[in-house]
């Protein structure tokens, strides 16, 4: 199956403007990388639209200086394989370069809405400029699509609702679907920067990360208080292999804020942690 890329924002908008009367148009941000987490997004994509656009788009903005934006892996023909192999129909990717999306440095604009507290916590203080450089390329892609629907996964939990915050904020007429994440046999949710990792990191490390939210929500469920059951999840991510762990944090799924008992609204156990040079996050629901 033949796979149409586009470059720019004129050929993919042409190519978009008589699909429009003819249904959905449903999009599927990537940075390429594709493993079957982001195909996950796609198969679900389809079932909602009459057409989707996958876009392939490694987004400096979201990348401080210290951290992996010339190291990370990009293979447009390998993604664009990946597409092909699915046999979806009405598929199409949007592959741009930084400049397209980002005209006269455009990144270094300020983010299009004030993110506040979402944004400020958890990632927002390992990572304190990644937000805003998501925030920005969400909505220039939100913009250049104009799509129905937006497929987004779970692994990135605060990401995702920071990309709630910006369309409820903004009004955008678009419907954001969640899908959840998709995991190796091990447990270890899916992420391009898995092959950073070493066969043993990989195989009996890192899959310690899902193990140990599972106890603590178990320990926070069955009445351990919260602080207590994340300090000793914190040191089992320690003593199991993992070097530094940015933050464990037991929060409200949609404010994210800590919680220091059990919620009977919907909350998550939310974990970032580094083995080697290698930095994993997971979250799992609790109630």
């Amino acid at each position: 199956m033949t796979i149409q890329v586009y470059q720019t924002i004129a050929a993919l908008q042409a190519h978009l403007a008589p699909l429009r009367a003819l249904g959905k148009i449903a999009f599927v941000p990537t940075m390429g990388a594709l493993h079957a987490g982001h195909l996950a997004l796609m198969q679900q994509a389809v079932d909602l639209a009459h057409h989707v656009v996958v876009s392939i788009f490694v987004n400096p903005a979201q990348f401080a200086p210290t951290e992996d934006f010339n190291a990370y892996p990009r293979n447009l023909a390998d993604d664009v394989q990946k597409i092909a192999d699915l046999n979806l129909k009405n598929i199409s990717v949007f592959a741009p370069d930084v400049s397209e999306i980002y005209p006269d440095h455009a990144q270094d604009a300020a983010p299009p809405i004030i993110l506040g507290e979402i944004a400020q916590r958890w990632e927002g203080e390992a990572r304190p400029t990644h937000f805003a450089g998501v925030a920005r390329v969400v909505h220039r892609l939100f913009a250049i699509t104009q799509p129905d629907v937006a497929i987004f996964g779970e692994k990135d939990f605060q990401q995702l609702q920071v990309i709630h915050h910006l369309v409820r904020t903004l009004s955008l007429p678009i419907q954001v679907i969640v899908v959840e994440i998709v995991r190796e046999a091990t447990g270890l949710a899916l992420s391009s920067r898995n092959i950073y990792l070493g066969e043993g990191q990989r195989n009996q490390i890192a899959p310690q990360l899902l193990k140990t939210l599972v106890a603590a929500s178990a320990a926070i469920r069955g009445g351990g208080h919260p602080a207590s059951v994340v300090a000793a999840a914190r040191d089992k991510l320690m003593t199991t292999g993992f070097h530094q762990v940015d933050y464990i944090a037991y929060v409200d799924s949609q404010t994210l804020a800590p919680l220091a008992e059990l919620s009977d609204q919907p909350s998550r156990l939310l974990v970032a942690a580094w083995l080697g040079k290698t930095r994993l996050i997971d979250n799992i629901k609790v109630t």
